[in-house]
């Protein structure tokens, strides 16, 4: 049996894995690294040290946000 979530707002049906998992392997499982993302779960924000306890189960609703860095070294302050 495959897992079915809603991620960001789209359905997306993972069939490697089972109708329930952890929030660690379904990240995993998108090759997102845990340094760089924020998840909001069925609308509460899951804290890193708990993702390996976060049970995702199919018709749950996740919002992924990356962290991205940079910035300009082209200019400088005055």
């Amino acid at each position: 049996m495959s897992l079915t979530v809603i991620l960001n707002g789209q359905p997306r049906i993972f069939d490697n894995l089972p109708s329930a998992t952890t929030l660690d392997v379904l990240l995993m499982e998108l090759s997102l690294k845990a340094d760089r993302v924020a998840v909001e779960h069925n609308g509460v924000i899951a804290p890193r040290a708990s993702w390996l306890n976060v049970g995702v189960n199919s018709g749950d609703k996740l919002e992924v946000v990356h962290f991205v860095g940079g910035g300009s070294t082209s200019g400088s302050i005055s």
